[in-house]
């Protein structure tokens, strides 16, 4: 199969916008690469730094639905920076491979390290998680993962069952069973996820301490944490859902939220959760909390 590419040019503070605007439009994949040739230092804990200038690139599908996709996002990119898009026709490629080879050990919190399969991190007595995204996305790079997995380094999780609701990659399930967690149960609607993430977890030696399952064979029992990094919509309308399967004290982690949707979200929230003040990193949010006891 053939493939389309769509790069356009950024500042650092427009690129995570265009990389959701790509992945809503249907992207199969969203890089972002150096445009100045600028070299990246080691981060600071939890950072997920990007150069002053970027370039987002989209990948599609060469047929008329991908053209068709391709189209619309042009036309959307056009209202968020002043540089036109740039369109490009690729040879079958493992895409999913190309840009895993840039990645880097990055650190989230005080313990937490997200490492590409083969890389390890530069300090000794950590935490740390082997990584291989394969097609599914969550690699910590994003910036609703890394404010997840900051949240976990920050949480004791000993002994404990946690639910990763939208698992991705499985990253922060697996994450939370390697800071300690006694269970994880990973839901996903998407089969390439589940299977991202049940390779994942065989391969941080996990396997037997996660279940993977789509939505629909969730069991209705209790979870000591639940985290769900997802989108706003998704998680208003899953409120009810997802608070069934947390008895009081439970604490609760929802990401995926835009800084201007953190009200909505928090609405649908409140009415069983003490919520915390909401974490941003860039135009990203995270909303913790934990259920509320029988009044």
């Amino acid at each position: 199969m053939s493939w389309l590419q769509i790069t356009v040019p950024a500042r650092d503070d427009q690129s995570e916008l265009i990389e959701h605007r790509m992945e809503a439009a249907g992207a199969l994949a969203v890089t972002m690469a150096d445009a100045g040739d600028e070299p990246q230092l080691e981060p600071a804990p939890g950072a997920t730094p990007l150069w002053r200038q970027v370039e987002v690139t989209g990948l599609f599908r060469d047929d008329a639905e991908g053209r068709k996709q391709i189209q619309d996002l042009s036309r959307a990119l056009r209202e968020l920076t002043d540089c036109p898009p740039r369109v490009e026709a690729l040879a079958d490629q493992v895409w999913e491979r190309v840009w895993l080879d840039d990645l880097r050990p990055t650190r989230f919190g005080q313990r937490l390290w997200v490492c590409p399969q083969g890389q390890r991190p530069p300090i000794a007595d950590t935490v740390v998680v082997d990584l291989d995204p394969g097609l599914a996305f969550g690699t910590g790079h994003h910036s609703t993962t890394a404010l997840c997995l900051t949240w976990l380094d920050g949480q004791d999780l000993s002994g404990r069952t946690l639910i990763d609701y939208g698992c991705g990659s499985g990253i922060l399930a697996i994450a939370a069973l390697r800071l300690g967690a006694a269970r994880a149960i990973a839901v996903d609607h998407d089969p390439q996820a589940r299977e991202a993430t049940a390779c994942n977890a065989a391969a941080n030696g996990v396997a037997a301490q996660i279940e993977v399952c789509p939505p629909e064979r969730l069991a209705p029992v209790p979870a000591d944490v639940l985290i769900a990094n997802i989108l706003a919509g998704p998680l208003v309308a899953l409120a009810p859902i997802l608070t069934g399967h947390l008895p009081p004290t439970a604490a609760l982690a929802l990401s995926g939220i835009l800084r201007e949707q953190v009200v909505e979200v928090a609405a649908a929230y409140t009415h069983a959760f003490e919520l915390a003040p909401a974490r941003y990193q860039e135009e990203w949010a995270l909303l913790s909390g934990r259920r509320r006891g029988p009044e």
